[in-house]
């Protein structure tokens, strides 16, 4: 576990916290961090795919506003300057930037050459944009806001996506989250799993909303797509 540093195709570089498995390579997953930096959880979560067997870096997306940051959920001073960042955030560059990620991961000598996404939140967001926007092999969301917004990009997918809805997410009322199963109902290669009495962030370990059953469900089905489209 080390930070390693990435070029950005459109000038200057960025760090990333890069995670191997104990065997010494596998397949490559891009880790899509939260408002929040990439923080203890962003960590943790990248060690759990390595530990399964995984290539995970998590790059720092908010490098050009604030490179380094590392913020909690947990810790309500955090919020405000976490929700600035997200909102400053140029959702477009960190698409390219992560794009500069799957590249890199895929050329790492520990990388066996296949790699995906999985992002939370915004990072959810990214991950449903890496679906559109890149040839990443299989691409995973976990409660994504904005989602709503890019529905017009649906058609492009043409690798596997999985969408994690919590049905009583505060960032994704009922409605939107209507929009977004018609709006990806047409194209087999999405699946959408919604879950019940939960609210965002229903996966974060150690959060106040995380709720073991449903974080444990969704796992099991995001490794599983793993397994199939990665090795």
């Amino acid at each position: 576990m080390q930070l390693r540093e990435i070029e950005s195709n459109t000038g200057g570089s960025f760090h990333a916290y890069v995670a191997t498995p104990a065997a010494g390579s596998g397949p490559g997953l891009v880790v899509i961090q939260e408002i929040f930096g990439i923080n203890s959880v962003m960590r943790n979560i990248a060690d759990a795919y390595a530990a399964a067997g995984y290539v995970a870096v998590v790059p720092d997306l908010f490098w050009r506003q604030e490179p380094g940051i590392e913020l909690s959920s947990e810790v309500a001073a955090d919020w405000p300057q976490a929700l600035a960042l997200y909102q400053n955030f140029d959702e477009d560059k960190g698409v390219e930037d992560l794009r500069d990620t799957l590249k890199y991961l895929r050329n790492l000598p520990e990388c066996t050459g296949k790699a995906g996404t999985v992002g939370f939140c915004l990072g959810g967001k990214l991950a449903y944009l890496m679906a559109t926007r890149s040839d990443a092999e299989c691409n995973v969301s976990y409660y994504g806001v904005g989602i709503e917004n890019n529905l017009h990009e649906s058609g492009n997918i043409q690798k596997p996506l999985i969408l994690h809805l919590a049905e009583q997410d505060q960032f994704v009322p009922p409605e939107v989250q209507g929009q977004i199963q018609a709006g990806v109902k047409d194209n087999p290669l999405v699946t959408v799993y919604s879950y019940p009495g939960v609210d965002h962030a229903f996966g974060r370990v150690g959060g106040k909303a995380y709720v073991a059953a449903a974080a444990e469900l969704a796992e099991s089905r995001t490794l599983a797509l793993f397994r199939e489209s990665l090795g």
